[in-house]
C-alpha cells in the first residue's frame, strides 16, 4: 500500500484532492482549531462526507503585510515576499536574491506553531527577508502526520537568507528567540543547537532538470552552472561542490555523535519506516533473542487525536503489558531512549502478516480456479477469521479495544492457523468510548462507532477482504458492501448468513437520519461532486437510496450499478456521464479528478492523469466532443506551466498528440517546437515520459503536417534510444521498459522500411522478456523482485501488445532468428494466460484489469473461449455509481478517478476496445490490431 495516497483523501469524499482545497476560515481561535484537527481528519478518511467545517488559520496568517510586500498561497504554504523576484517565481523570495543556497527551516508543534510563526514574522519582515509558513493548524497536523513524507515532516517555516553572513545572523538572532521551542526533528536538515532551527542547501526558486530516471525533478546549479537534481532524501546532505560553513561544523559533529553502538541490541534490518519512526529487527546481545525495536519520534507521526509517535508508543507499551501472558500479542521486553527518540522492544513473532498470503494463496489468481482449491481456501479463511475473532475477544476481555485491526496487523503463525495481533499504538480502554485515531483506510469505522464497535466493524470488513481485498471502497460508499458480498458469494462457497452479517454490520445506521453511505439521504448516485462550489449541475440520481433491508441482504445488490459494464454503448454513456459530472472547468490545476500525480507540476494536463487523456478516451470511443474541455486544455497550454514534463503520457508531447488528434494542429506544433527547444535528448528512453514516446509523437506530427524536420528529430530520438539499449533499462514493460523503444522502432519501420529497426525492436523486447518469469498459474509476468506484474504499464500485457505488432512485420521482413521466433510466440501465449486471471487488485488501465482487458481485445493470439466476456463482466466488480453515471476507483482504491491511466476514462477505453466492434478503441500508436497473426 502506498501511504502517500491517504493524505489526498482528506479534502474530498469521492476524489483524491490537494490539501490547498481544504477550506480555511479567518479565525484567531487557533486553540480550538487545533482541537478540531482530529475530528476533521477522522471524518474525512472514514468517508463520512467531505471536510466542510472551515479550517481556522493561525492568527499570524491573518496579519496585514506591509506596503510593498505580497503574499501568495501555493499548496500548503503561505509565501511572504518583500518584492518581485528576478529570475524566479514568487516562491523564490523576491528581489535580486539568489536562486539557491542555504535555507533555514523552522520546526514547530501544534501548540506553539502560531507563537513561532509570529516570532519569525517579527524578525524577518522588518529586515526584508522572504519566508513562507504553513498557515493553519490542520495543514501543519497533516504535514507531521504518521504517513506524511519524511522529507517534509517538521518543516513549518522556510526562510531564504541572502548569503552566508545573513544565514549566520538569522540563526544566531532568531535562534535566541526560539531556543527551546519544541517541534519534530527535520530529517533532511542539520539542526542548529537543539532546534527548532535547521539548515539545508537547496533551491530557492522552482527550476527543473531531468533526473536519473529520465523525469523532471527539482534542480539546483552545480559548480559549472549545470542544473542537477536537488536531493531531498531524509538525511542531511551537502552537495559535493558546496562547502559547509565553519559555524555549522560543530552542529554536524553533534549530529554524528549519537550512535547505536552502546545499545545492548544489534540491529539487523529495517522492516518499515513512517514519519513516526522505524521498525527494526534486532538481536539482544545479552540473551541472543531475536526482538523487534519500534521507534517513536517526538512531535512527529501525529494521529488524528493529536498524539505523536512517542505518545502512541507509550500507549502500545502499556497495552502490551496489560495483555502480557494472553498469547494474542507480542510480549513487551524493554523500553529505552536514544537521543530524543523512544524505543519499545518487543518479542519477535514468527510467521507472516495476513496480507502477505494473497500473492501465493488466493485461488482466483489463475485463469481456471480449481474448485477444490477454492473450497480449501474458503475453509482456511473462515478458520483464520474465527482465530482473529477469538484474539479480539481476548483483548476485549481485558477491557481494551484494538482500534486499528486490519490484515497487516494480523500475524499468522508458521502453522498457517494460529493468529496473533500486532501494532497496539491506537488501542484504548473499552470504557473510554473513543473512536479511531489511526487506521487502515479499508478498515476504518464510521466516526459514530466507538469502543468495541470499532473492532466489530473491522472484523466485518475482514470477512469481505479475505476474499475480495477491496474494502478501501467502503469509505466512499458503505452500501458497496452488499455488492462485494454478492461477488464473493458468486466465487466462493461462503455461508450466505456469514456474509449477510458482515454487510449488516458495515451498513447499519448508528445515529438517527444518517445514511449508511455517509452522504445525504439521496444516496451516492445522487451526490453532487463532493458539494464543491465549482462543480457543475448534476444529472438525475443513478438509483434511489437503498432501504435498510436491502442494505443488509446479500444478493439484493443487483441494480447497484446503473448499467451492466458489458452493455455497450449504454456503459459508455454512463461512464461519460460520470466523467462530465466530475468536471471542474473553473479550476486551473485540473479539469477531471484523477490520480495524486495530478498535483505535481503539469499533472492535470497530460494523457496519463490529465485532461488530454480523458479527451482522448472520448474521441477513441465515439463520444461527442467536449468543447469546454478542449478550450480548458488550450487555455492552460498557452504556454504549459513551468515544470510540465515533456513526455507522451506525462506531459507536453502527449498533449500535442491529443490536440492534433482533435484538429488543433497549430497548437500541437507550437507545443512540440517549445519542447524541442529544451534539452530533450537527455530524457530517458521510455515511452511514458522519454524519447520513445517523444519520437512517436514527432513522427506522427511529421506525417500529419508534412514537416520533415520533425521526422528527422524522431529518427534522432530513435538513434539515441538504440545506442542506449546495450546498457539495459532499470525497469521492464511498455511504459518504462525497453518495450516502449520497441514500439518506436516498429512504427518507424512502417514509415521507412529500414529492416534494422525491426532488429532493434526484437532486441528491445528480448531485454524485457529476460526480466519476465512464469507464475504458478502458468502466465508470464514481469519480475520486479518483490512482486510479479501482468499489467499493461509495467507488466507483461504491454509487452504482449508490442509483440503482436512486431511478429507479422518481422516474419515478412525475415529479420527474426529462429530462436526469437519460438520465444516470442510462446511469450505471446503465456502473456494471454497472465491476462485472464480471475482476480486483479485494481480496475485501472496501466496497473489493473482494464489494461489486461485491452490486450485481450486487441491480440490475435488465441484467447480462451469466454475469457473476454468474463474479464469484461469482472471489471464491474469495482464499479460505483457517481453523479448519475458509472465510475471506477483509481490507484490504491481509496477514491474514484476519472483519468485515463488509473480511472474511469481508462476503463472506458478498454471497454471500447472489448465491446466497441468495428469502432474499437486504442491507445496512442497502438491502434486496434489489423495485421496477420
Amino acid at each position: 500500500m502506498d501511504n502517500r495516497y491517504e493524505v489526498f483523501c482528506l479534502a474530498d469524499r469521492h476524489f483524491y484532492e490537494s490539501l490547498d482545497r481544504l477550506p480555511m476560515a479567518v479565525s484567531g481561535d487557533s486553540a480550538s482549531a487545533s482541537g478540531a484537527v482530529g475530528g476533521a481528519v477522522s471524518g474525512a478518511v472514514s468517508g463520512e462526507g467531505p471536510v466542510r467545517t472551515p479550517v481556522a488559520a493561525f492568527e499570524t496568517a491573518q496579519r496585514d503585510v506591509p506596503d510593498g510586500w505580497r503574499t501568495l498561497r501555493v499548496g500548503d504554504w503561505l509565501h511572504l515576499d518583500p518584492g518581485p523576484a528576478v529570475g524566479a517565481d514568487a516562491s523564490s523570495g523576491g528581489g535580486e536574491r539568489p536562486l539557491q543556497g542555504w535555507k533555514i527551516h523552522v520546526s514547530a508543534g501544534l501548540g506553539n506553531a502560531d507563537k513561532v510563526a509570529a516570532k519569525v514574522w517579527d524578525h524577518c519582515v522588518p529586515r526584508g527577508i522572504p519566508f513562507k509558513f504553513v498557515p493553519s493548524p490542520q495543514l501543519l497536523h497533516l504535514r507531521n502526520s504518521k504517513y506524511a513524507g519524511r522529507d517534509t515532516s517538521g518543516k513549518f517555516v522556510t526562510i531564504y537568507p541572502d548569503g552566508e553572513p545573513q544565514l549566520r545572523e538569522i540563526l544566531e538572532e532568531l535562534g535566541e528567540l526560539l531556543d527551546g521551542e519544541p517541534g519534530p526533528y527535520i530529517l533532511t536538515d542539520l539542526r542548529w543547537r537543539e532546534g527548532p532551527l535547521y539548515v539545508r542547501y537547496g533551491a530557492f526558486a522552482k527550476r527543473f532538470c531531468v533526473g536519473e530516471h529520465g523525469t523532471l525533478v527539482s534542480a539546483i546549479e552545480d559548480a559549472e552552472g549545470r542544473l542537477v537534481p536537488d536531493s531531498r532524501a531524509p538525511a542531511f546532505h551537502v552537495p559535493e561542490w558546496v562547502t559547509l560553513p565553519d559555524f555549522l561544523r560543530p552542529h554536524l559533529k553533534a549530529r554524528n555523535a549519537t550512535t547505536v553502538g552502546e545499545l545492548p541490541y544489534r540491529i539487523e534490518k529495517a522492516l518499515h519506516f513512517s514519519n513516526g519512526g522505524g521498525v527494526y529487527t534486532a538481536i539482544d546481545t545479552r540473551t541472543g533473542e531475536k526482538v523487534v525495536l519500534k521507534e517513536g519520534r517526538p512531535h512527529a507521526g501525529l494521529a488524528s487525536d493529536g498524539a505523536d509517535a512517542v505518545t502512541r508508543l507509550e500507549r502500545e507499551r502499556d497495552v502490551l503489558r496489560a495483555l502480557g501472558g494472553s498469547g494474542v500479542a507480542p510480549e513487551a521486553r524493554d523500553w529505552f531512549t536514544l537521543g530524543d527518540h523512544r524505543f519499545l522492544v518487543m518479542e519477535f513473532l514468527e510467521g507472516k502478516p495476513l496480507n502477505s498470503y494473497f500473492g501465493h494463496r488466493h485461488p482466483l489468481l489463475t485463469p481456471e480456479p480449481d474448485p477444490e482449491a477454492v473450497a480449501g481456501y474458503t475453509r482456511w479463511a473462515l478458520r483464520i477469521h474465527k482465530g482473529v475473532e477469538r484474539a479480539v475477544a481476548a483483548v476485549h476481555a481485558r477491557g481494551l479495544v484494538v482500534n486499528d485491526l486490519h490484515m497487516y496487523n494480523v500475524m499468522v503463525g508458521p502453522d498457517d492457523e494460529s493468529v496473533r495481533l500486532l501494532d497496539f499504538e491506537a488501542a484504548t480502554d473499552a470504557g473510554d468510548g473513543r473512536g479511531q485515531s489511526v487506521a487502515h483506510p479499508g478498515f476504518m469505522a464510521p466516526p459514530d462507532r466507538r469502543g468495541t464497535a470499532v473492532d466489530r466493524y473491522a472484523l466485518a470488513c475482514l470477512r469481505l477482504a479475505l476474499f475480495l481485498p477491496v474494502t478501501t471502497l467502503l469509505p466512499i460508499d458503505r452500501t458497496k458492501a452488499a455488492h462485494l458480498a454478492e461477488v464473493i458469494a458468486g466465487q466462493f462457497p461462503v455461508p450466505h448468513a456469514w456474509l449477510a452479517e458482515a454487510v449488516h454490520e458495515i451498513t447499519r445506521e448508528e445515529g438517527p437520519g444518517e445514511a449508511a453511505g455517509g452522504g445525504p439521504a439521496a444516496g451516492p448516485g445522487a451526490v453532487a461532486p463532493s458539494g464543491r462550489e465549482d462543480a457543475p449541475e448534476q444529472g438525475p440520481a443513478a438509483r434511489p437510496a437503498p432501504t435498510g433491508a436491502a442494505r443488509t441482504a446479500v444478493g439484493r445488490s443487483r441494480g447497484y450499478l446503473p448499467v451492466d459494464v458489458g452493455d455497450w454503448p449504454a456503459a459508455r454513456d454512463a461512464m461519460a456521464h460520470a466523467i462530465l459530472a466530475s468536471a471542474t472547468p473553473r479550476r486551473d490545476d485540473r479539469l477531471f479528478p484523477g490520480d495524486i500525480a495530478q498535483f505535481g507540476d503539469g499533472g492535470g494536463l497530460g494523457i496519463a492523469h490529465g485532461a488530454a487523456g480523458v479527451l482522448l478516451a472520448f474521441a477513441e470511443t465515439g463520444l461527442p466532443r467536449y468543447p469546454e474541455g478542449e478550450r480548458w486544455l488550450l487555455d492552460r497550454t498557452a504556454p504549459p506551466p513551468n515544470g510540465t514534463p515533456l513526455g507522451l503520457y506525462d506531459g507536453v508531447a502527449g498533449i500535442a498528440y491529443v490536440l492534433d488528434r482533435l484538429g488543433h494542429t497549430d497548437r500541437a506544433l507550437d507545443l512540440v517546437h517549445t519542447l524541442l527547444a529544451e534539452k530533450w535528448q537527455h530524457l530517458a528512453s521510455d515511452l511514458y515520459g522519454g524519447l520513445a514516446g517523444l519520437g512517436l509523437v514527432l513522427d506522427g506530427l511529421a506525417r500529419s503536417t508534412g514537416d520533415i524536420s520533425l521526422r528527422d528529430r524522431a529518427l534522432e530520438a530513435a538513434g539515441i534510444v538504440a545506442a542506449r539499449l546495450s546498457g539495459g533499462t532499470p525497469r521492464a514493460g511498455l511504459m518504462h521498459g525497453a518495450t516502449g523503444a520497441a514500439l518506436l522502432f516498429v512504427r518507424l519501420y512502417e514509415r521507412t522500411g529500414a529492416r534494422g529497426l525491426l532488429v532493434h525492436a526484437a532486441r528491445a523486447l528480448s531485454l524485457d522478456l529476460d526480466r519476465c518469469v512464469h507464475t504458478a498459474a502458468g502466465g508470464l509476468d514481469v519480475d520486479e523482485g518483490w512482486r510479479t506484474m501482468p499489467y499493461l504499464g509495467d507488466g507483461s500485457a504491454g509487452i504482449g501488445m508490442v509483440l503482436d505488432d512486431l511478429l507479422p512485420l518481422a516474419r515478412h521482413a525475415g529479420t527474426l532468428t529462429p530462436d526469437d521466433a519460438v520465444r516470442f510466440e510462446q511469450a505471446r501465449t503465456d502473456i494471454v494466460r497472465a491476462a485472464t486471471l480471475r482476480l486483479y487488485a485494481q480496475p485501472g488501465l496501466l496497473a489493473g484489469r482494464a489494461g489486461t482487458l485491452l490486450h485481450l481485445a486487441r491480440t490475435r493470439t488465441p484467447v480462451p473461449a469466454g475469457a473476454l466476456a468474463e474479464q469484461t463482466g469482472a471489471l464491474g466488480w469495482y464499479g460505483m455509481p457517481y453523479g448519475g453515471g458509472l465510475a471506477f476507483p483509481g490507484n490504491q482504491m481509496m477514491r474514484l478517478s476519472m483519468d485515463l491511466g488509473t480511472g474511469t476514462a481508462g476503463c472506458l477505453l478498454a471497454l471500447g476496445a472489448a465491446t466497441g466492434g468495428a469502432a474499437a478503441a486504442g491507445l496512442p500508436f497502438l491502434p486496434p490490431f489489423t495485421g496477420g497473426s
